[in-house]
């Protein structure tokens, strides 16, 4: 099978089997997602969507998360990965949001990858989910399932080249919406551990199908 097959088979079956997908994160701006995104790094959702309530509460946007020390941030996402890492980088991208851009979360790679704690992962799912942009956000998940499903090859072993890979086959228009069937299938069937191979549906196209059912 040609690539532009595979990817034409794999699309068309993820898109029948999930369809319009939104991200699992709880925000309610855009503000709030970057946030969220900016909180899950090395962090599950569900962890997230835990603690996030309150911190909107009392910080719902960059005007009021401005005015917060690290600190003040910190009481309320102290049970995610690197806590203080973080609360650093929230109230620091807030202060930036304030200062350089109106308050308002950039649209751009460029303007986004300048506050802090926003890499370029972040900054693609803030471009994909609020903006609509053909952006890829290569995750864990999006890295280990183009692998096994030999999207990209062996030498794809940065992100960012998975990711130029990605979009070189994948039509611009539906980016965002690929992005999230290949990171829900690696997040609840193409598992790290113990893939469920059994009841995946792209397991005939899978070159590596029970190798790593360990």
């Amino acid at each position: 099978m040609k690539k532009a097959e595979l990817y034409h088979a794999v699309l068309e079956r993820l898109a029948a089997a999930i369809g319009n997908a939104d991200t699992e994160l709880t925000f309610g701006s855009p503000f709030q997602l970057l946030v969220a995104v900016v909180l899950s790094a090395q962090c599950t959702d569900r962890r997230v969507n835990l603690v996030t309530p309150s911190l909107f509460a009392a910080y719902p946007d960059a005007a009021t998360m401005a005015t917060a020390t690290q600190e003040d941030v910190l009481a309320y996402i102290r049970s995610v990965s690197y806590p203080n890492s973080k609360a650093q980088h929230l109230v620091g991208l807030a202060r930036m949001i304030e200062s350089d851009y109106g308050g308002a979360v950039p649209d751009t790679l460029d303007a986004l990858t300048r506050l802090p704690g926003v890499g370029r992962k972040t900054a693609n799912v803030i471009l994909a989910t609020i903006f609509g942009q053909s952006a890829m956000a290569v995750d864990t998940h999006i890295f280990r399932v183009s692998h096994r499903l030999h999207l990209v090859p062996k030498s794809a072993t940065t992100p960012l080249s998975v990711e130029r890979h990605l979009t070189r086959y994948i039509p611009a228009e539906i980016v965002p919406k690929a992005h999230l069937w290949l990171l829900l299938h690696g997040r609840y069937t193409c598992t790290a551990r113990r893939p469920h191979c059994a009841a995946c549906l792209l397991s005939d196209l899978c070159r590596d199908k029970g190798r790593y059912d360990g």
